[in-house]
């Protein structure tokens, strides 16, 4: 079996390596550095962390003044908080200026678990992408993870990274090709393509391995980036399957099935489902319980091929 991590840890091992690359790396936090892991960095490079505290808007215009200084900038906090409560700071003074600040945001979607609906964000993904010129990405695996980060932090401009709380199977080894705006097909398949993004790739994979044992043969893509959305894979698998479903531990309103809807109206009309949050708030429970109850794993995945 495959190792498990979480995103968010991932995030926290590779913030190490950037801050002996880049001498001008500052991170900040909202006073949660042990969940979101920037609390190594702290340790490591006392003189370039700042917890903000409790603050998200501060903690983001604060982000914007560093940047406009020179600093490259990765500012952390639950994703709800940054996507939700900063959303017109990161609009107005991230995303208008094109500051070099990147909104690592962790703990997204139902995977936060017990901590309940006021802290599961399933509006993230569809608020960032709405921003002109904002970079949003969705890791699958802790490997991915490391890799994006390094090319986020790498380019000039904003971004959003969304990791998760939850440790995942590694899927990719580290000679794997990952590169921001450039689907992954893991998988190969000519019946029909499932799309997943996040953790729900771990999830996609599975679903494709009992469609196989079920006579399908099933291509599964890995959408790590979300904006710049890689429009020439989603018309290959729109014109060389019968049909795509999406995965994402999201509202299927406005995030990655959004997205992917929007290629194929416009350039190779195919069916479509949609699996992920279905327009409802979250509650307090186990992850998997709750992956399960809100119809974001393998089986509802299977589920959603076959009605196509």
């Amino acid at each position: 079996m495959a190792d498990k991590i979480a995103t968010r840890q991932a995030y926290g091992q590779v913030l190490i390596e950037l801050g002996e690359k880049y001498d001008n790396l500052v991170v900040m936090d909202a006073d949660l550095s042990k969940s979101t892991m920037t609390a190594d960095f702290g340790k490591t490079f006392p003189e370039r962390f700042f917890n903000m505290g409790i603050a998200e808007q501060n903690l983001y215009g604060t982000a914007t003044g560093f940047a406009m200084s020179g600093k490259i900038v990765c500012a952390s906090t639950f994703a709800m908080f940054a996507a939700g409560r900063a959303f017109e700071i990161i609009r107005n003074s991230i995303g208008y200026p094109h500051a070099n600040v990147k909104v690592c945001a962790t703990h997204a979607g139902i995977t936060v678990g017990e901590d309940g609906a006021s802290h599961q964000t399933f509006e993230d993904i569809a608020l960032m992408r709405t921003i002109p010129g904002m970079t949003v990405i969705n890791p699958g695996d802790a490997v991915s993870a490391k890799e994006l980060i390094r090319q986020a932090v790498a380019f000039q401009g904003p971004a959003y990274i969304r990791l998760g709380r939850a440790a995942v199977p590694v899927l990719y080894d580290e000679n794997s090709t990952i590169e921001i705006g450039k689907g992954n097909c893991v998988r190969q398949g000519k019946d029909y393509t499932i799309i997943a993004t996040g953790i729900l790739l771990n999830e996609a994979m599975m679903a494709a391995e009992t469609l196989a044992s079920e006579g399908f043969d099933v291509r599964v893509i890995d959408m790590h980036t979300i904006k710049p959305i890689d429009k020439d894979i989603i018309i290959k698998a729109a014109t060389e399957t019968k049909g795509i479903v999406t995965a994402e531990e999201h509202s299927v309103i406005g995030g990655l099935g959004a997205a992917v809807a929007e290629v194929v109206c416009q350039h190779a009309p195919v069916k479509m489902a949609m699996v992920g949050q279905k327009d409802t708030f979250g509650e307090s429970g186990k992850p998997d319980e709750l992956k399960k109850k809100y119809g974001m794993t393998a089986e509802d995945i299977v589920a959603a091929v076959k009605s196509l």
